[in-house]
């Protein structure tokens, strides 16, 4: 058995002088000649087994150990009593107030069997609470994995929405591809619903740590307090409402991959506690004096432009060094139009299988209007639009709709009248051989009018 801190409390100096040479030997054995010092000694040592005799002045044996339940309930306990006492010391035993009543006087072997067996109980029940504790810790583990397993799975059927077929999404593959077999840190930079979560779940689910989770979390959803709770987690009694302890996302995505997207809103404070992770691996629980190390892969994205923010006082520059170490630009839809019929038809099957509705396709003329549309929202706004089509469609084709926001109708009008237009420039142009004094006359224009038109046509410059 290991040796235990034990408690002796009695008025009597010769009781305590006998039982502190019992049980010193294998015990440390501290004394108290009155329920008050007792208490003392409890709220500063760690006391696994207090004996107390039942008759003292001021506090009896009965009342100290009710007091000794509230600062330590796992304290096994235990009364020295006369036999005249013993009655009132059923009772207590009964309420839980003792664990054993030892009579006076008693046999010193005895005793000794008597606390080496409570002693053996108490490290039982310690034993139990760790093995109970260490239980519950995994439970809310497994449930907190398996909430993000069930994000992981979803989202890993959505990494296929990476697709493109432009020179610039071309150099995006190029660039995920040098970057999926290591654990260097990735900045996911470009607009909004350019696909910025999904690459990196691509990034993580095909790299080396696909075994482990891909956590997401992003830093403008929550305030400053809230995020740095959730990301770092917190100690018991650390705020009010924290009755337990509780991991952060860093620990539970140790050894896996922590997406933090929309880095730019993390607060100064919580930026220098993101450093210090990105440094050397180490952080503190919120109201924790310990340090705990984790192992985590960081991919951070956002949407706005970091070397700006720093020159604004919003972002730290030697954070922004950290994190980009690997930079990605995703660029948006406008800057890669031939990639959108590729992109609406696999959002068209995908939303047809979602809706079960079956449709053979966009016409020439829808392909077209989406096309020649902007597109602020990126490749979000195309999906959305993709599904809204899909549920007014009537025919067996999608054709150009009350489905179409007015902009992008206005758009592809004036789209039409412009291919119209340089369709006429460059018949005159023929004509005239490349006078463009008669090619203006012919169009009732100014010579100046035509050529900034012909220098807005990229075509015909």
């Amino acid at each position: 058995m290991k040796r235990h801190n034990l408690l002796i409390v009695d008025d009597e100096k010769e009781i305590l002088r006998s039982l502190k040479l019992t049980f010193s030997e294998d015990h440390e054995v501290f004394t108290a000649s009155s329920g008050t010092e007792a208490l003392e000694i409890l709220q500063q040592q760690d006391i696994a087994l207090i004996i107390t005799d039942q008759r003292m002045p001021q506090m009896t044996g009965v009342e100290l150990l009710k007091q000794v339940i509230q600062i330590n309930p796992q304290i096994i306990r235990i009364i020295l009593t006369g036999y005249t006492d013993t009655a009132a010391l059923i009772e207590a035993i009964n309420q839980g107030h003792i664990y054993q009543y030892i009579t006076k006087p008693w046999e010193r072997q005895d005793f000794r069997l008597v606390i080496r067996r409570a002693l053996e109980t108490y490290e039982l029940e310690i034993e139990n609470r760790r093995l109970l504790k260490e239980l519950q810790a995994v439970n809310e583990r497994l449930k907190i994995e398996n909430t993000f397993l069930r994000t992981e799975i979803n989202k890993d059927l959505q990494c296929a929405e990476i697709v493109g077929r432009s020179p610039a999404m071309q150099q995006v593959f190029q660039l995920v591809n040098r970057v999926i077999g290591n654990s260097a840190t990735v900045l996911l930079a470009g607009e909004t619903g350019t696909g910025k979560t999904l690459l990196a779940c691509h990034i993580h689910s095909q790299g080396p740590r696909k075994d482990r989770l891909f956590i997401e979390q992003n830093c403008g959803t929550l305030p400053e307090t809230l995020l740095e709770s959730e990301l770092f987690g917190y100690k018991r009694g650390a705020f009010t409402g924290a009755v337990q302890d509780r991991k952060g996302l860093f620990e539970v995505a140790d050894g896996g991959t922590l997406f933090l997207d929309e880095i730019s809103e993390m607060s100064p404070m919580l930026q220098v506690k993101l450093l210090q992770i990105l440094q050397d691996g180490r952080f503190r629980r919120v109201g924790d004096n310990e340090y705990r190390q984790v192992d985590v892969r960081i991919i951070a994205a956002t949407n706005k432009n970091l070397p700006v923010e720093i020159q604004q006082g919003r972002f730290r520059q030697d954070l922004y060094y950290r994190i980009n170490v690997f930079p990605i630009y995703l660029p948006p839809l406008r800057e890669r139009t031939e990639d959108i019929p590729l992109l609406a038809d696999y959002c068209l099957k995908k939303k047809q299988h979602k809706l079960r509705i079956s449709v053979h396709g966009f016409s020439e003329k829808s392909l077209q209007a989406l096309c020649d549309y902007d597109y602020p929202g990126n490749v979000r706004e195309l999906e959305n639009l993709v599904e809204r089509a899909l549920i007014l469609s009537t025919g067996d084709q999608i054709e150009p709709g009350e489905w179409l926001p007015v902009s992008m109708i206005d758009t592809g009008h004036r789209s039409r009248l412009e291919k119209m237009e340089q369709a006429e420039i460059r018949r005159l142009l023929e004509l005239h051989q490349g006078n463009l004094s008669l090619v203006a006359k012919d169009l009732g224009i100014s010579r100046t009018t035509l050529w900034r038109r012909m220098k807005d046509y990229r075509s015909l410059d």
